[in-house]
């Protein structure tokens, strides 16, 4: 693997988040907890507005319950800072993390513009829950500088950073990267660069499978959620956390395991891709836009 760059972590005095949406914003309220000062850009006002609503409703809820102080809290929103601007948002950082939707055209676009934006040294990280770091990778001309840091939702309660270098990354980028989420107070797991990791190919193999099981009949929606739940002890049913995810992403997730990898059993059940194509992408709670999700189109009660 090509040598990094040796920074130490002292010298992340500015990190730069791209994207503002539910994980951009999330990711950007972690680092700022963690008194780091963070750059948190996307396209319009608009949706840099909305992040930032969406990080001070999260930190009142976290001061409501007593995790946080409101001292706590203030600090943290002093730490942010919104632009619309991606030239002054990766000026003078030495780390970027991209959390954009799930398409691999629209990353490499992105991280070739980074290496004109930041400095050389600067680590270049993703938030892709499932497309290879190395593709990504690809784009840039620092490929041992690149790394996939997978946060969960919502980033500031979910403890895992799901950990995945690249066929290039180096040691000295891992290092530091371990180092970094461990003092986020996350737990940092490795896992090799592969189509959807681990975590993404098997939850998006337990949803599209239970999705073909109700197209063939054999349960009903909420009878697979409630079983599921009561069975396994899982928080929210295969279903539920499809609509959670939002189904536009797990469609996206879908169609890019299936077409690299080829096995049948990641291909996108027809249902998911009716359901997106007529603008029921998820949850509407969770999914701007939405129509709602599985729950909404077969008009089944949320409880």
């Amino acid at each position: 693997m090509g040598e990094g760059v040796r920074m130490k972590l002292q010298e992340l005095k500015k990190i730069t988040v791209l994207g503002a949406g539910i994980m951009g914003s999330g990711i950007t309220e972690v680092f700022a907890r963690g008194n780091f000062k963070v750059y948190m850009t996307d396209l319009t006002n608009e949706l840099v507005s909305k992040g930032l609503e969406k990080i001070k409703a999260s930190l009142a809820k976290a001061t409501e319950k007593g995790k946080i102080t409101k001292e706590n809290a203030n600090a943290t929103l002093a730490n942010i800072k919104v632009t619309t601007d991606m030239r002054e948002a990766c000026r003078d950082t030495y780390l970027v993390i991209e959390a954009t939707p799930e398409e691999l055209e629209l990353k490499k676009r992105i991280f070739k513009q980074l290496d004109d934006l930041c400095p050389r040294e600067a680590i270049f990280a993703t938030n892709t829950s499932g497309i290879m770091v190395t593709d990504i990778a690809a784009a840039t001309s620092k490929p041992e500088l690149v790394i996939g840091l997978h946060f969960f939702n919502p980033a500031p309660v979910m403890k895992l950073v799901e950990l995945v270098r690249g066929s290039l990354t180096s040691d000295e980028t891992y290092d530091l990267m371990v180092e970094f989420c461990t003092k986020l107070g996350k737990v940092p797991i490795p896992v090799n660069d592969s189509p959807g990791f681990f975590t993404t190919r098997y939850v998006a193999s337990c949803i599209t499978e239970a999705i073909r099981l109700f197209e063939q009949g054999v349960a009903k929606i909420k009878d697979i959620d409630t079983m599921s739940k009561l069975a396994f002890n899982w928080p929210l049913g295969p279903i539920e956390l499809g609509d959670f995810i939002g189904l536009d992403t797990l469609l996206h997730i879908s169609e890019y395991l299936y077409g690299e990898i080829g096995d049948p059993r990641y291909a996108p059940p027809l249902t998911l891709k009716k359901l997106v194509k007529s603008g029921f992408i998820g949850n509407p709670k969770m999914k701007a836009g939405s129509k709602g999700g599985f729950y909404e189109y077969y008009n089944i009660p949320r409880q």
